[in-house]
């Protein structure tokens, strides 16, 4: 990179990283229990009581809280901006292609089967989400490359598909399972642990390092696939390649918060119009500013009931559709 996309790159994760930590700080004084402010910024710069009852809800429930939210919505953000960029289609995101149902067929199973959350349903998410997109690939083929719109209906039709057996295996349920699975499937992020947060971020660091890699072969993906070949670019594998990473990552954080839906959506189309089309940019942008953007989803999921809290896919579905309408017709002057 050059010295001024490198200066534009730390610009703009400068910029995000400060959003983020406000949510992040955010997120952890605010909860369903009243904790002191002055006591919670005690804790924040280590000078509070490590064994009170406000540092064990601070440390083992909101921090890994606010950690989880914020690995999810950086993997959904990167898994929206890669396929669109694949597509070169603007409403493209995991659940196009039928990534994140393939993903959710295999996490209830493994909720049905009586297995733990991590590894037991995160490994049939993951085999959920690889035969999907092995399926949709091996559909849309064509004798030298993937096709692109062939890929789209094909994710279409299986994601339909999914959800069939998805509402299939929920009518079967009759126990207090079914609630569960009902939550899930609206996302949720009340269930997680300090061990299950380091876990996830190992799986996550390495794709997002991948991607931001073939942040070069994207750029000139963009120009369409016969100028990205034309000027070395292996369309086929890199695509695999991108599909497979993607995958791998949406699967992971699938099986953590259910479906969550609009964030693929909204925050890279939002990013791309600030700051340019750019994937070196626009990729730690994702990153950065996915995760900001789930952090406070999740603060008004727990926070606008008086008691209780709503499953944060309902917040991001209320914020991001009428948010995406707005962006496409600013878009289109």
């Amino acid at each position: 990179m050059n010295h001024r996309v490198v200066k534009r790159t730390l610009n703009v994760s400068v910029l995000l990283c400060l959003v983020l930590a406000a949510s992040t700080v955010l997120g952890l004084f605010t909860g369903s229990t009243g904790q002191n402010p002055w006591e919670v910024l005690a804790l924040i710069t280590g000078r509070g009581d490590p064994d009170s009852v406000t540092a064990s809800i601070i440390w083992r429930i909101r921090l890994p809280r606010v950690l989880l939210a914020s690995m999810i919505g950086a993997t959904l953000s990167l898994g929206g901006l890669v396929f669109q960029t694949l597509l070169r289609n603007p409403i493209a995101e995991p659940y196009v292609l039928g990534i994140s149902g393939g993903s959710a067929v295999g996490a209830i199973l493994g909720i049905l089967l009586g297995l733990s959350r991590f590894p037991g349903v995160a490994s049939f998410a993951f085999a959920g989400s690889m035969l999907t997109l092995l399926l949709v690939v091996s559909i849309s083929s064509g004798q030298s490359s993937v096709r692109k719109d062939s890929l789209i209906l094909a994710g279409v039709m299986v994601n339909a598909f999914c959800s069939s057996i998805i509402m299939f295996m929920v009518s079967l349920t009759r126990d207090s399972r079914l609630h569960n699975i009902l939550f899930w499937l609206m996302g949720d992020l009340s269930i997680t642990d300090q061990k299950q947060v380091l876990m996830l971020f190992g799986v996550l660091l390495p794709c997002f390092v991948v991607l931001f890699l073939f942040a070069n072969s994207m750029n000139l993906l963009l120009m369409g696939e016969d100028m990205a070949a034309g000027m070395g670019v292996d369309v086929r594998l890199i695509s695999l390649a991108l599909l497979g990473t993607t995958s791998l990552m949406v699967s992971a954080t699938v099986c953590h918060s259910g479906l969550l839906g609009f964030v693929g959506l909204v925050i890279p189309h939002l990013l791309r119009l600030l700051f340019g089309a750019d994937h070196r940019v626009l990729i730690p942008a994702c990153v950065f500013g996915g995760a900001a953007y789930l952090v406070l989803c999740d603060l008004v999921a727990r926070t606008l009931p008086a008691h209780g809290e709503i499953p944060v896919g309902v917040v991001t579905a209320m914020i991001g559709a009428p948010l995406f309408i707005f962006l496409l017709a600013k878009s289109r002057k």
